[in-house]
């Protein structure tokens, strides 16, 4: 509190007066997508063929730090088989369509043929049907006779019922998703899911979301994971920020998450990795995810326009069916290209959405980056502009 001299007018006296500080309910912190901010060039430029951008969880190393989300219209036990083999790793949803129906094919068909109008309460109820035990065993079989390494997803409601028979059947990695994710949780009803005990458990790789800030992905870390997914709501099936307001933009969330990271590395040596998931369209997005931080990246609408993804041009969230407050909704994203098109080339488009590793790699030998974790101190701009500054021609063309 401050005092104030005023003159009387009337007897010209001075008087002082308490001067109340200015309060402000809270702050509010401007958060950045992949769209605000753009990337340094290096002193140096890298030849393209010399970058590494080799992925490790655990004992497991994969050529292209890529996951294919665990989404039903995306990975199926043939597509986790092929994107594998690619060099990626596809994350099989376990309380999907892949192991609710005998012939899944069906209902997918069902789902790309339903209305707009009618496909949310169509989806409601596809997924009330009980996920079968011999159906787990059976998916997850498939993938692994065909040599590829088998990663499956549960919600943490689940993961105490689920995650013993998917570890039976022999799957490789285990990832805890739900639309946030956190150490601590309260429940009356019941006992939550508690992560120290499920590391202790299962003995192989297991990575956990989503998160999108710095204190719960330290305390995440803490719990003894593998990995965290980081991201709350930019999907481009996902609507949790309009049914529920909550999100952040995907630069934002990785950075808070890359740092806690470094801070866990620090006080117990353990590297964790931060796996930025949801929101990228393109390879430049996907180059910011490194440049922010992550590790590695999740990707969905880009692979559901593949030609080998199982939703037939269309892609929906997992929290889609929810049946009291779904947050997702059923976008046509089209069919492009077969997979691995869209992952190495030739693109046969200039929007970004092909050759997404080639983008990688030339953007990491133009930023002087000849591994990710260089690739990590890359410099980043706030660039609002950055998409229409001297694209004119392109803007009237309606060009992406």
């Amino acid at each position: 509190m401050t005092l104030d001299r005023h003159a009387c007018i009337v007897c010209g006296n001075f008087y002082q007066v308490k001067k109340m500080p200015h309060l402000k309910f809270k702050e509010i912190e401007r958060a950045y997508g992949f769209d605000e901010v753009a990337l340094v060039p290096g002193d140096v430029t890298i030849n393209p063929d010399q970058t590494n951008i080799d992925f490790t969880v655990k004992n497991y190393t994969l050529s292209i730090p890529i996951l294919a989300s665990a989404m039903d219209a995306i990975v199926d036990p043939a597509f986790a088989i092929k994107f594998n083999k690619l060099g990626g790793l596809a994350v099989l949803n376990l309380e999907g369509i892949q192991t609710r129906y005998e012939n899944p094919d069906e209902v997918l068909n069902q789902i790309a043929q339903t209305p707009e109008k009618e496909v949310t309460s169509l989806l409601q109820k596809i997924y009330s049907e009980p996920v079968k035990e011999k159906l787990i065993s059976q998916r997850i079989g498939a993938i692994k006779q065909a040599g590829a390494i088998c990663a499956i997803s549960v919600t943490p409601a689940n993961t105490k019922r689920l995650a013993p028979i998917a570890k039976d059947a022999g799957m490789d990695i285990l990832v805890v998703q739900s639309t946030v994710t956190t150490a601590r949780h309260i429940s009356k009803s019941y006992r939550g899911l508690i992560l120290p005990e499920l590391c202790q458990q299962m003995p192989l790789p297991i990575i956990v979301g989503n998160c999108c800030s710095y204190n719960a992905a330290l305390e995440l870390m803490r719990t003894g994971v593998d990995g965290i997914l980081v991201g709350v709501g930019p999907g481009a099936a996902c609507t949790t920020r309009e049914v529920i307001g909550v999100g952040v933009p995907q630069i934002t969330a990785t950075l808070n998450c890359a740092t806690a990271r470094e801070t866990y590395l620090k006080e117990s040596g353990k590297y964790v990795a931060v796996i930025t998931d949801g929101g990228i369209r393109t390879g430049g997005d996907l180059c910011k995810a490194f440049a922010a931080g992550a590790d590695a990246v999740m990707i969905g609408s880009p692979l559901a326009q593949a030609t080998e993804a199982p939703g037939k041009g269309y892609h929906w969230g997992m929290s889609h069916s929810h049946p009291a407050l779904p947050r997702g909704t059923r976008v046509r994203v089209g069919t492009t290209a077969p997979l691995e098109q869209i992952l190495f080339g030739p693109t046969s488009v200039t929007n970004g959405t092909q050759n997404l590793v080639g983008a990688l790699r030339t953007s990491m030998g133009v930023c002087s980056a000849r591994t990710i974790k260089e690739m990590h101190k890359v410099k980043m701009v706030i660039a609002p502009s950055i998409k229409t500054e001297g694209k004119y021609f392109q803007a009237i063309q309606n060009v992406p």
